[in-house]
C-alpha cells in the first residue's frame, strides 16, 4: 500500500484515477491544480506522486521543477505529450517516470510498482558501501555525494545512482538491461531513458559520447565506466 498523490483537473479521469488507486489499497488524496500539489506535498508525505501536465493554473512541466524545490516524492508525469523533446525535458525537469495518455490501469500499476521499489531500494537498511574511488572520481554513498578532482557533481537522485552502480564496477561492461534492474528497478524499459541520464553524466564530467574520459559505450554490449587512460595512451585492442 502506498500513499498517493493525484494531480489531475479532468473530473472524470480524477474519479477514475482515485477508484483503481483506491481499490488496489492505496491511500489516495487528490487535486486539481498545481498550486494545491505544492500545499499537499508541503503538509504531507506521500510516496508517489502522478503528476498530469495539462493543469488549469500553471504547466505542469513548471509545476514538476517547482515540486522538486520542496520534495525528493518520486513523481510520475502523465501526459499527452509524446515526442521525444519532450519526454527528455521532463526527465531531465526531474520526473521519475511517465505514462503517456491514454494509459491502461494496469500500465500505470506496473509504473508504480517500479517507482516504489526504486524509493524504497534507496531507503534500505542495508548499510551503504564505503566510498568509491575512480581516477578523479569520488563517490560517497553515505553522503550520496560526488566529487570529480575535488569538486564537488550536482547530481540528481537518479544520476547518481547511475554514476555509483558504474563506479562500483569499474572496468566491467554493464548491459542495459542490468542497468535497468539494477538502477531503474524495472525488467523491461525504454533505453532512451538510460541514454538522457548518460548523456547528462557526461556533460557533468566534462566529456562527451565522441571523446569519452570515464564513461565508455560499447555500441550493442553496454556501458562501463573507467578511469581515464594517461594522455598519448593507446586505446586497448
Amino acid at each position: 500500500m502506498a500513499s498517493v498523490l493525484v494531480v489531475e483537473d479532468d473530473q472524470f479521469v480524477r474519479s477514475a484515477l482515485i477508484r483503481h488507486l483506491t481499490e488496489a489499497a492505496h491511500t489516495v488524496r487528490s487535486v486539481g491544480t498545481a498550486l494545491e500539489a505544492l500545499r499537499e506535498v508541503a503538509h504531507f508525505r506521500f510516496d508517489v506522486v502522478i503528476l498530469d501536465l495539462g493543469l488549469p493554473d500553471l504547466d505542469g512541466s513548471e509545476a514538476l521543477k517547482m515540486l522538486r524545490g520542496i520534495t525528493d516524492v518520486p513523481v510520475i508525469v502523465a501526459t499527452a505529450r509524446d515526442d521525444e523533446t519532450e519526454i527528455v525535458r521532463l526527465l531531465n525537469d526531474g520526473a521519475d517516470d511517465y505514462l503517456t495518455k491514454p494509459f491502461s490501469v494496469e500500465h500505470l500499476a506496473a509504473r508504480m510498482a517500479a517507482v516504489l521499489r526504486r524509493a524504497r531500494s534507496s531507503a534500505g537498511e542495508a548499510p551503504p558501501s564505503p566510498e568509491i574511488r575512480v581516477g578523479g572520481l569520488a563517490i560517497d554513498p553515505l553522503r550520496r555525494q560526488a566529487e570529480l578532482d575535488g569538486v564537488r557533481l550536482d547530481l540528481t537522485r537518479r544520476e547518481f545512482d547511475l554514476l555509483a552502480f558504474l563506479a562500483g564496477r569499474p572496468g566491467v561492461v554493464v548491459a542495459r538491461k542490468e542497468l535497468l534492474a539494477e538502477v531503474w528497478q524495472q525488467s523491461y524499459g525504454d533505453d532512451q531513458t538510460i541514454d538522457v541520464h548518460l548523456s547528462w553524466l557526461r556533460r557533468k564530467l566534462g566529456e562527451t559520447a565522441a571523446r569519452p574520459r570515464y564513461l565508455h559505450t560499447l555500441r550493442g554490449v553496454g556501458v562501463k565506466l573507467e578511469p581515464p587512460r594517461p594522455s598519448g595512451a593507446e586505446p586497448p585492442r
